[in-house]
C-alpha cells in the first residue's frame, strides 16, 4: 500500500481506494488498514477518493443502492465541482439514503437499541467466518482443488491444479480459456455457478475461479 502511495506520488496520480470489505476481515494478523491512514502517516499530498457501500460489507444489503465517497488532499473548488456534478445526477432512492446513514451513524453504546445491533452485526460476521473456513476446508479436501486461507470479503479464490491435457485440449478447442471452460463444464454438470479466475487477472499459467460463502450454513449440497 505505501509502494502504491508512493507511485501516485511519483506519477501525479490520484487513488481511487475500493475499500468496502472493510469490516469484512476474518484474520487478527492482518487487520483492515485505509488508504487515509496510510496517506496520513505518511503526510503524503497524492489526492485520494476512499469508497464504502452499504451492498457490501457486514451490513450486506445488496438489494439497497447506497453508498459514499470520501475526498482527501482535494482541492476545494475540484470538490465543489465533483459535489455538483453529483447533485445534478437523478436523486437516489430514499431507502439507500437511510440504510447509508444508518451505516454511518450505527447505535452509540448508550442507545436502546445497541446491544440487539451489536448482537445481530456478530452474529452475521460469525456466520460469514465461519462459511469462510468450512467452505476453505472442503476445497482443500477436493482432488485437483487449492484453497488459500480466507482473509476477509465474500469470496474465496481457489485454484484449479493439475488439470488434465484432454480438459486443456477441449477448452482450446472450444475458444475458451481453461478455467472458463471448467465453469462452463461445472455449471452444466451440477449447477453451480462460478466466476472463472480468467476475468481478475490471475498469475500467467495458473487456473483459478471465484466462488462466495453466503448461503446458509444449513444449505444441504446433497439436496442437488
Amino acid at each position: 500500500m505505501k509502494q502504491v502511495i508512493r507511485l501516485c506520488e511519483s506519477e501525479n496520480l490520484v487513488l481511487i481506494a475500493d475499500e468496502v470489505y472493510q469490516s469484512n476481515v476474518y484474520t487478527t494478523e492482518r487487520p483492515f488498514c485505509s488508504f487515509k491512514k496510510l496517506v496520513c502517516q505518511l503526510n503524503s499530498p497524492i489526492e485520494l477518493i476512499s469508497l464504502h457501500s452499504v451492498s457490501k460489507g457486514m451490513i450486506g444489503e445488496c438489494g439497497h443502492r447506497g453508498g459514499y465517497f470520501e475526498l482527501v488532499n482535494f482541492d476545494e473548488e475540484v470538490q465543489q465541482q465533483l459535489y455538483k456534478l453529483a447533485s445534478i445526477n437523478l436523486c437516489p432512492p430514499v431507502i439507500g439514503q437511510i440504510v447509508v446513514d444508518l451505516m454511518v451513524n450505527p447505535p452509540k453504546p448508550n442507545s436502546p437499541s445497541y446491544k440487539s445491533f451489536q448482537a445481530e452485526l456478530n452474529g452475521i460476521y460469525e456466520g460469514l467466518r465461519s462459511r469462510a473456513l468450512s467452505l476453505q476446508d472442503a476445497f482443500n479436501k477436493m482432488q485437483g482443488v487449492q484453497c488459500q486461507t480466507p482473509e476477509g470479503a465474500m469470496y474465496l479464490f481457489p485454484r484449479l491444479v493439475d488439470i488434465p491435457q484432454k480438459a486443456v485440449h477441449a477448452a482450446i478447442k472450444a475458444g475458451k480459456q481453461v478455467d472458463e471452460y471448467y465453469c462452463m463444464r461445472m455449471l452444466e454438470a451440477v449447477g453451480v455457478c462460478v466466476i472463472p479466475g480468467s476475468g481478475f487477472g490471475q498469475k500467467e499459467g495458473t487456473w483459478h475461479y471465484r466462488t462466495t460463502f453466503l448461503a446458509a450454513e444449513d444449505y444441504n449440497v446433497a439436496e442437488r
